[in-house]
């Protein structure tokens, strides 16, 4: 183990870190969230890389209809 002491921001981040490991649907709902007060970075970094594709494909679906409808 590393013997130098871990700073509260890395303990903050390792904490969240779990918390997305042991409920994902939590961390999408989390991503979401954070999406009214923050930025894509915020949003993509808490719904992880499943909730990334998922969003990604939400679009992608979403300008197709809007495509053949119009």
């Amino acid at each position: 183990m590393d013997a130098r002491k871990e700073t509260p921001e890395e303990k903050r981040e390792r904490l969240r870190q779990e918390e997305i490991k042991n409920n994902p649907t939590g961390a999408f709902g989390d991503g979401f969230n954070r999406a009214e007060s923050g930025n894509l970075a915020d949003l993509v970094g808490g719904l992880g890389w499943k909730g990334t594709g998922i969003l990604i494909l939400l679009l992608v679906i979403g300008y197709v209809i809007y495509k053949v409808l119009s």
